[in-house]
């Protein structure tokens, strides 16, 4: 995102607590500033004189979000309603708040539009979800100049492989080591929609240029993939057919899931990235030995919970 920013000729401040790829030397035009996003106060004195913001600050680490909810819905719920506090505050002209599919919880429709029922069954979809119930509330109520965009299952290079669910980079990393990739769930019932980490920039900067204000939009590739599937175009691109641990017996994360992007295609949104040429340049970027992803899944063997 700061990238495509800086090429657009925007000067970007980030707020981040953490170490991020331009912590040791920032370019030109980024100023960064080590500050939690549930300082109000301070928030709202760096956004003095901004006029685009972007919330993609989170807690992004769905184990965390089960090991301790509570600070999972203080950074990702809490936390979001002292940022758009802030941004009412500092009079932004336009705020893009980066929400999650994981809102929706299991899918009851193929694809799945913005209407579909929000019933999150991880922490993390319920916090991300209250963060973009508060943006609403205070855009009808307040007039926070807010858009909100759902991503579905990003990948690219950049992730964290400590935190990262989204199986494209955590199966490239078991692969690339030699190691069998571990699928959790239904090898073929299981779906995802994956979209590359520059279709996301492209449509968060749509929404930032043309979204409608109080609206949600899905941000997706709009294709559905099985675990096979990937497997196969891992296979391909690496020129070495994996090897498949199948972790069947956890049912929590089998179930399909796609989007319907037709609302953000509307305003112009096409995705560019193939599977097959995401998970290439991904594999070039990782390298022969990247770091290893931690546990396969957030669900414990022989947990399953009705939903």
């Amino acid at each position: 995102m700061t990238h495509a920013l800086l090429a657009l000729g925007k000067k970007v401040r980030i707020v981040d607590t953490g170490r991020t790829s331009l912590s040791d030397d920032p370019p030109p035009g980024v100023t960064l500033f080590p500050v939690d996003i549930r300082e109000t106060e301070k928030i709202a004195e760096l956004a003095a004189g901004v006029d685009l913001a972007f919330h993609i600050a989170a807690n992004a680490n769905g184990t965390l979000s089960i090991t301790e909810p509570r600070l999972d819905f203080e950074i990702n719920a809490l936390g979001t309603f002292s940022f758009a506090e802030a941004m009412l505050a500092a009079g932004v002209r336009r705020v893009v708040y980066v929400s999650s599919a994981s809102t929706y919880g299991t899918p009851r429709k193929f694809p799945m539009d913005e209407e579909h029922p929000n019933r999150p069954f991880v922490p993390y979809g319920a916090s991300k979800l209250g963060g973009e119930v508060s943006c609403l509330a205070l855009h009808h109520a307040c007039g926070l100049p807010v858009v909100v965009g759902r991503p579905f299952c990003v990948y690219g290079p950049g992730e964290n492989p400590r935190e990262a669910m989204v199986e494209v980079g955590r199966f490239l990393r078991w692969h690339l080591n030699g190691a069998p990739i571990q699928i959790v769930g239904d090898i073929d019932g299981k779906t995802r929609d994956f979209v590359h980490v520059t279709d996301l920039v492209a449509g968060l900067l749509t929404l930032a240029d043309r979204g409608r204000l109080g609206e949600v939009y899905n941000i997706g590739s709009g294709t559905e993939t099985s675990m096979r599937g990937l497997v196969d175009v891992i296979g391909e691109v690496t020129g070495r057919k994996p090897a498949v641990d199948a972790i069947t017996e956890i049912e929590d994360d089998t179930y399909r899931l796609v989007a319907d992007i037709a609302k953000i295609e509307a305003l112009g949104y096409r995705p560019a990235v193939s599977l097959h040429d995401g998970v290439r340049d991904l594999a070039r970027a990782l390298g022969p030995a990247p770091e290893l992803p931690g546990a396969p899944t957030i669900f414990a063997r022989g947990q399953h919970a009705e939903r």
